[in-house]
């Protein structure tokens, strides 16, 4: 028994959610325009490869890759279990999109496995992203070539997290970021491909933080992001899952794959910083992690 999708491709091809229908071989043999939209993805390039030639490349968030030892899909074929994971697929453009995804078994009229159906949803935060990029354009406080925030945005969110601190007693962390060896990328392959490593980073960056914190663009290849309500743990958590996923993010250009890593410092603010010295020591602390071999957080 074939799976029929012409009853439902209609319903499924308008539904925002990313779906694909896999096969028992894990053919990808129908791929939504959710999917389409989400990962960057056209049918053309999907349709017939199978899950396991990582075409989404996807990884948890240590790292570790799933696509070929440990999918999902392919346990589900085997035990016929339903599952959800949070999972993060690399985008057409290079940077790391999180996603929560479900996948079920088909089976037929006897109850054979015949294939598997993933549905997975964008968990970014999207439509906040979007929204506070138009907010940004409209105060002139966005920076132009990643659509992040720029370095007033950056330095006005730290004044309001002071304000904040002062009147509520909220702590707050920074961290400063740095892409590893930029130079080399602008020298090698020149400003166009520079560029579109700036939009993937920020990408990745904006898209893997909670809605309420602040990712900016200090200025050259140095970012800036502001986290609300935080610990020492859950700091140096978020700062090893951003350098984890940026280390994980690339994009093809003439057959060569353009990677980057970045170098964190994260701290936390204390009861003496002001705006300066916080941003003095997360800078020193990114600058500790490139003496000490760079693709590192440092945090204190």
């Amino acid at each position: 028994m074939k799976l029929d999708l012409n009853t439902y491709k209609h319903i499924l091809d308008n539904l925002s959610d990313g779906i694909y229908f896999l096969d028992t071989n894990r053919k990808i043999i129908y791929w939504n325009s959710g999917a389409r939209k989400i990962s960057g993805y056209p049918d053309s390039e999907v349709i017939g490869m199978r899950c396991s030639d990582n075409i989404l490349v996807h990884i948890d968030q240590n790292g570790n890759p799933l696509c070929e030892n440990n999918c999902p899909a392919a346990q589900t074929l085997a035990d016929g279990r339903r599952r959800e994971v949070e999972i993060y697929l690399r985008h057409k453009q290079g940077y790391r999109l999180p996603v929560r995804t479900c996948i079920d078994p088909i089976h037929d009229n006897d109850g054979n496995i015949i294939g598997v159906v993933e549905l997975f949803s964008d968990i970014s935060s999207s439509l906040a992203l979007r929204q506070q990029v138009t907010e940004l354009q409209q105060l002139a406080l966005s920076d132009s070539l990643t659509e992040i925030g720029n370095r007033r945005y950056a330095q006005m969110s730290l004044h309001a997290r002071f304000n904040e601190r002062r009147r509520y007693g909220w702590d707050f962390g920074l961290m400063f970021i740095d892409i590893d060896r930029f130079k080399k990328i602008n020298d090698k392959h020149g400003h166009r491909v520079g560029d579109r490593v700036l939009r993937m980073v920020a990408k990745t960056l904006s898209s893997n933080i909670r809605s309420f914190d602040c990712a900016s663009r200090w200025g050259g290849d140095e970012f800036v992001l502001v986290l609300v309500h935080v610990d020492p743990e859950a700091i140096r958590n978020s700062a090893e899952k951003l350098r984890t996923l940026v280390n994980q993010s690339a994009f093809l250009e003439h057959s060569e794959q353009i990677r980057v890593t970045i170098s964190i410092g994260a701290t936390l603010v204390r009861d003496d910083d002001t705006p300066d010295t916080l941003l003095q020591r997360a800078d020193s602390l990114m600058y500790r992690s490139k003496t000490n071999g760079r693709d590192r957080v440092t945090i204190e």
